[in-house]
């Protein structure tokens, strides 16, 4: 059972998170045709010079449809006032209405998601090049959050998708790195804690896919990318708890691959992408040290 002390403090992070005003883009550009097919824009701040690197932010909310990327607009504006070009990409989620013995909307849609994230990241250049030039896509980092951080991870492991899946490519994503926000990194140790209600399995179409679509969609079975990768998590988080960080970052050592991975103390899950929160200053500078 958890802590009620724990539950309160997740709430009133969360209430610090999501106080504060969402912040507009500087542009806005399309990757497709759905209304969710979008990228906004928000071009670095200050009085820096010259090309600036890329962050990509890909929003958490555990792949369903009532969060989007408003959300996380104002780590984006915090990101882009130190320095940064950054794009906050939206992307399909779940449904807007519970189904059949769902407790609420279920997470994701299969393969429309995933479909989405590798349609985005592969436009990217291109929309950045006209929408915000100051952007340096040759030192472009992906970030998310929970259920976002999931699909950075994966975003920068599509070349050792299993051969056949629409989204594999050929050689590694231009990209120096990936920075995850207490991601959902490991499908089994999370749906083994049920985190947000067993989004993962509904992410793959529920436990009927499970087997099937494991190896396209889990990070911790992606390994290795050949990507710098780092993960930032909060000791105290009790929705993607710490156990699903550590165990993408031992299925990666096993791999031979090395994950940083940076614990947060009296920190839970929402610090990360509050500009409030201490626990923002570390994720911007994580990102530093992969961008620059």
């Amino acid at each position: 059972m958890t802590d009620p002390a724990a539950v309160e403090r997740d709430a009133a992070e969360a209430a610090s998170a999501f106080a504060h005003p969402s912040v507009a883009p500087d542009a806005t550009a399309t990757y497709g045709e759905h209304p969710d097919h979008v990228v906004d824009f928000y071009a670095p701040r200050g009085e820096a010079r010259g090309p600036a690197p890329l962050v990509v932010l890909l929003h958490g909310g555990a792949w369903r449809a009532p969060y989007d990327r408003q959300h996380v607009t104002p780590i984006a504006d915090f990101l882009a006032r130190r320095g940064f070009a950054v794009a906050n990409v939206e992307y399909r989620r779940g449904s807007s209405l519970p189904h059949q013995n769902a407790g609420g909307p279920v997470a994701g849609r299969w393969p429309e998601t995933f479909d989405d994230v590798a349609a985005a990241m592969d436009a990217l250049p291109d929309l950045a090049a006209t929408a915000l030039p100051q952007a340096d896509v040759r030192r472009t980092v992906v970030t998310g959050h929970s259920a976002g951080g999931h699909l950075a991870l994966w975003a920068a492991a599509r070349h050792v998708l299993p051969a056949g899946s629409p989204w594999r490519l050929q050689s590694p994503p231009m990209l120096r790195g990936v920075v995850a926000l207490a991601p959902i990194a490991d499908f089994a140790v999370a749906q083994e804690l049920g985190v947000c209600g067993g989004a993962s399995a509904q992410l793959l179409g529920g436990a009927d896919h499970w087997d099937e679509r494991l190896p396209y969609a889990d990070p911790a079975a992606l390994l290795p990318t050949g990507i710098a990768t780092a993960v930032v998590q909060g000791r105290d988080d009790i929705v993607v708890p710490q156990q699903v960080a550590e165990a993408y970052v031992a299925a990666a050592a096993k791999a031979g691959e090395t994950v940083g991975l940076t614990l947060l103390d009296a920190v839970g899950h929402f610090p990360l992408i509050d500009p409030a929160a201490d626990a923002c200053a570390v994720v911007a500078e994580e990102i530093s040290q992969l961008a620059w």
